[in-house]
């Protein structure tokens, strides 16, 4: 979390930065704030689907190596999942447009 470059949506903030391997790798981090097991569970399986079936696809497609980490703020566990899937695929677009404009 503390190299590479910081990004954040309404509910989640974005790290990435440079991956020594030849191909992106994700993780998630999902904090307490007071909320159930359960409740901490959900948010992480959704932000984990979004990412297997549309970022890393996505981050592949456009070769760009980055080791992204997703950490969700205390917003996060009252969305939907569209609504995290909206942020993730947006914030995608912009990460693949950085890297090929560079």
């Amino acid at each position: 979390m503390r190299r590479g470059k910081r990004s954040g949506t309404a509910h989640l903030d974005v790290f990435d930065s440079a991956s020594p391997v030849p191909h992106p790798r994700v993780g998630v981090v999902v904090p307490r704030h007071r909320h159930t097991i359960v409740e901490r569970n959900r948010v992480k399986r959704r932000i984990r689907e979004v990412l297997r079936r549309e970022v890393l696809p996505r981050l592949a497609a456009c070769n760009t190596n980055a080791d992204v980490l997703v950490r969700a703020r205390q917003a996060a566990y009252g969305v939907p999942y569209d609504e995290l899937r909206e942020e993730l695929v947006r914030w995608t677009e912009k990460r693949c447009s950085r890297a090929s404009s560079c």
